[in-house]
């Protein structure tokens, strides 16, 4: 649809056209309502004008009829648009199972991108078309905000957690990023291009990068630097939690609350591990605030993940 539109992004996503038709729709009915008020303002002024400085207008009581039909409209108009933006948010707000993970971090003024095999890239971001892509992103400083028009998805970048979105590019070409939150002085340059490539070719690209060890392999080495190993032992015997199967389970606090371990737990938990305490063990973990970066928790997180959950003891043998 919009392709043959001037001045307008082309629809390059499988969510492109549901965006877009919504957009149409609310713009369609915003601009027939503003031209139809217009008129009769215009009409009725006219008409209904005082032709002598005598003339006293008549009594209106009002029409129950009237009254319902310009209540009834609006609301069923709003109400289809509400549905409808409902329904293109939660398909928005849940990437597919399949999807493919890459990390995105946010700095002043650029764009540093990291692909699940260690790939690098600045201010680009090279996907293969027809796959859905799942960015996990995050902020080393102020909020900032990636957007590709031609993809119709944007997602606040804000310090102190991750955000995500997802995509699933249609046509191979290359698609303009841009930042849509002002974020300082050189916030109009802080732009990238997306290059949408056919499966083959994005093989070829990623054999042909420089990878520096991938996400889950620099995680595991930073479990390690870090010590972590000394406190989350499988056995069950360190201070800490063992993390195998953690992600996407249920957690029970210390205060007795119960939450969800996802990827911004996990980032708290490294963070600020005083603020959510496991049942069952004491706040002795230290802060990593200021010794990890914004990359190095996205690659302990890639690499949490990855564990499994302990395997239990074997049963004695019966004498």
């Amino acid at each position: 649809m919009s392709s043959t539109l001037p001045f307008f992004p082309p629809s390059a996503s499988t969510v492109a056209s549901d965006v877009d038709y919504l957009y149409f729709f609310i713009l369609g009915v915003s601009a027939f309502f503003a031209v139809l008020v217009s008129v009769l303002v215009l009409v009725f002024a006219i008409k209904y004008r005082r032709n002598k400085p005598e003339d006293i207008g008549a009594d209106i009581h009002g029409s129950l009829s009237l009254e319902l039909l310009w209540t009834g409209i609006p609301f069923i108009l709003a109400m289809v648009m509400f549905v409808w933006g409902a329904q293109v948010f939660f398909t928005l707000s849940k990437p597919p199972a399949d999807s493919m993970d890459v990390f995105v971090v946010g700095k002043q003024w650029m764009w540093k991108v990291q692909h699940p095999e260690g790939v690098r890239e600045i201010n680009e971001l090279h996907v293969p078309i027809n796959r859905p892509v799942r960015l996990t992103m995050g902020s080393e400083d102020v909020i900032h905000d990636f957007f590709i028009p031609a993809f119709r998805v944007k997602m606040d970048v804000v310090p102190g957690k991750l955000t995500t979105m997802w995509f699933t590019a249609t046509k191979a070409g290359e698609y303009h990023i841009f930042c849509a939150e002002y974020c300082g002085t050189k916030h109009s340059g802080m732009i990238g291009t997306v290059t949408a490539m056919e499966p083959q070719d994005y093989e070829a690209w990623l054999a042909g990068g420089r990878a520096t060890g991938s996400a889950v392999q620099n995680g595991e080495r930073l479990f390690s630097d870090l010590s972590c190993v000394t406190c989350h032992k499988a056995d069950s015997t360190g201070r800490g939690p063992w993390l195998g199967g953690v992600f996407g389970s249920t957690v029970t606090l210390n205060d007795g609350r119960k939450v969800v371990a996802d990827e911004n737990y996990l980032r708290e938990s490294i963070m600020n591990p005083q603020s959510k305490v496991v049942q069952g063990f004491q706040p002795i973990m230290p802060t990593f605030q200021g010794m990890v970066s914004e990359e190095n928790l996205l690659q302990l997180i890639a690499y949490v993940k990855t564990l499994k959950p302990a395997e239990p003891a074997p049963a004695p043998a019966k004498k």
